[in-house]
C-alpha cells in the first residue's frame, strides 16, 4: 500500500500543484455541495407552488435527498476500496452532475417524480464525495493541524448553505408569491412550464462547475491513503457496538439535530408567508433562510472558543434549551417576534453537530471509525424528521408543525445534560 508522499513531492503534486491548491480545491468542494444541499430549502417551497403540493409531498425533496445518505454510504465505502479516494472523488463529481442534468427533462416534462429521481442521483455523488474528501482534507499536511483544516472546510461547507437561499429565491422566486393562482395564467400546463423552467438554469450552471471540478481531479496527484484509512468506516463488528449506550443514544441525538435543522429549514419560506406570521413574499422570506444558515456559520466560530472552557455537554443542553424556548416563542407569536424566534435557532444549531459526534465517539478506541460510519448514517434524519412535519403541518397547520423539532431538540437537552452520566463506552 501507498504511503504518504515524502521530500519534494511533500510539497507539491503531480502538474507541479502546491498542496495548498490541493486543499483549495477540496474546501471549493464542501462549499459546493453546501451550496446544493442549502437549495433545497428554497426548492421544497418553489416545487409545492408550481404543482400544488401538500406539505408532505413537497417535503420528499428532502427525504429522497437525505435518505440517499443512509442508503450509499456503505456501498459508497465498498466502492472506495476497490477505486482508491482520488477515482471516488472524480465518480461522484461525475454522479452528482448527472443529477444536477436530470433537472432539466424534469422541467420540460413537468413531472414531480422526476425531480425527485435527480435529488436522489445528485446526493448520492455528494455522499460518495464527503466519503473521499474527508480522509483527504487529513492527508494534506499533518495529524496535528488536521482539526483545523477540517473546520476551515466545514466554514466553507456553511458558507454554501448561507448564499444558497438568496441565491435560489433571487431565481425562483422574483415577482412570485406563494398566493399565485395558476388559473390566472393561461392555462396550467403553461404556468408550470414556466415556473418549473427556473429549476434548469441553477442545476444547469452547477453541472458545468462540477464538470469542471472532475477535470481538474482527474488532472492532479493527492495523497495516497494510508491503508488504515480506507477501511469501511462501518465494516467489522458493528453490532456489537451497540451495546455502548453514549454512541447509540448519540446516534440518535445526530438523528434528531439532522432532522430538526433540515426540517425547520425546510418550511421557513413557507411559514414566514403565513398571513398569520409575517405574510412574506418567497422573494422576501428566501433572504432570512439564509440569515437561518448565516447563524449557524457565525455560532461555530464562538463555539469553538466557547468549548475551550466550557463542558460540551453543559453547552449542548443549553444550546437545546435555547432552541426549545425559541421554537414555542415562534409558535405562539406572530411579526417581527415569530420571524427572529425561528431563525434564531440557526444560532443554537451551531455547535450541535460537532459536540454529539464527539461525545458520542469518546472512549471508543479502535471502534471509533466504525462508530463514526453509525453516526453518518443517522444523518438520514435529514429525510425523516421534515416528513413528519410535512404530516403535522397538512393537519395542524405549519405553526404548530414547529412541534416536531421542538420534540428533537428536547432530546438534545437530555443528551448534553446526562451524556457524562450514561454509562461510558470504555471500549479499548
Amino acid at each position: 500500500m501507498a504511503k504518504y508522499n515524502t521530500g519534494a513531492q511533500d510539497q507539491m503534486s503531480v502538474g507541479t500543484v502546491p498542496r495548498y491548491i490541493n486543499l483549495i480545491a477540496l474546501t471549493s468542494l464542501f462549499l459546493i455541495w453546501g451550496f446544493i444541499t442549502g437549495l433545497n430549502d428554497v426548492l421544497v417551497p418553489h416545487l409545492k407552488n408550481v404543482f400544488e403540493l401538500s406539505y408532505t409531498k413537497a417535503v420528499l425533496v428532502q427525504f429522497y435527498f437525505f435518505a440517499a445518505y443512509f442508503l450509499v454510504s456503505v456501498p459508497a465505502g465498498m466502492l472506495l476500496r476497490r477505486v482508491g479516494y482520488q477515482l471516488g472523488l472524480v465518480l461522484g463529481l461525475l454522479v452528482a452532475c448527472a443529477g444536477c442534468l436530470v433537472f432539466i427533462p424534469a422541467a420540460r416534462l413537468q413531472i414531480y417524480e422526476v425531480f425527485l429521481l435527480g435529488l436522489f442521483v445528485l446526493a448520492s455523488g455528494i455522499t460518495l464525495l464527503q466519503v473521499s474528501a474527508n480522509p483527504y482534507v487529513i492527508a494534506l499536511g499533518s495529524a496535528r493541524t488536521a482539526p483545523s483544516r477540517l473546520n476551515l472546510t466545514q466554514a466553507f461547507n456553511s458558507l454554501g448553505t448561507t448564499l444558497a437561499p438568496v441565491i435560489g429565491g433571487a431565481v425562483f422566486f422574483a415577482g412570485l408569491t406563494l398566493s399565485v393562482d395558476p388559473d390566472t395564467a393561461a392555462s396550467l400546463f403553461e404556468f408550470r412550464a414556466r415556473e418549473a423552467a427556473l429549476v434548469e438554469t441553477p442545476y444547469f450552471w452547477l453541472a458545468v462547475l462540477l464538470l469542471v471540478m472532475v477535470a481538474f481531479f482527474s488532472w492532479i496527484r493527492l495523497p495516497a491513503i494510508p491503508e488504515h484509512q480506507q477501511r469501511s468506516s462501518v465494516e467489522g463488528d458493528v453490532f456489537s457496538l451497540w451495546r455502548f449506550p453514549r454512541l447509540t443514544l448519540g446516534a440518535v441525538g445526530i438523528f434528531a439535530y439532522v432532522g430538526a435543522e433540515v426540517a425547520i429549514g425546510s418550511f421557513l419560506v413557507s411559514f414566514f408567508g403565513e398571513p398569520s406570521v409575517a405574510r412574506m413574499t418567497p422573494f422576501e422570506a428566501s433572504k432570512y433562510v439564509s440569515y437561518y444558515w448565516g447563524g449557524a456559520m457565525i455560532g461555530r466560530f464562538a463555539g469553538a472558543f466557547l468549548l475551550r472552557f466550557v463542558s460540551a455537554g453543559k453547552v449542548l443542553a443549553v444550546c437545546g434549551l435555547g432552541s426549545v424556548v425559541l421554537i414555542a416563542v415562534a409558535m405562539m407569536s406572530s411579526g417581527a417576534m415569530a420571524v427572529w424566534s425561528i431563525v434564531a435557532v440557526g444560532l443554537c444549531n451551531s455547535i450541535m453537530f460537532p459536540t454529539i459526534f464527539s461525545l458520542a465517539l469518546r472512549g471508543l478506541g479502535r471502534y471509533t471509525s466504525q462508530g463514526s460510519g453509525i453516526l453518518c448514517m443517522a444523518i438520514v434524519g435529514g429525510a425523516v424528521i421534515p416528513l413528519f412535519q410535512g404530516m403535522l403541518a397538512d393537519s395542524a397547520g405549519i405553526q404548530y408543525s414547529f412541534l416536531v423539532p421542538l420534540i428533537c431538540y428536547c432530546y438534545i437537552i437530555y443528551y448534553g445534560a446526562f451524556s457524562r452520566t450514561l454509562r461510558g463506552n470504555a471500549a479499548e
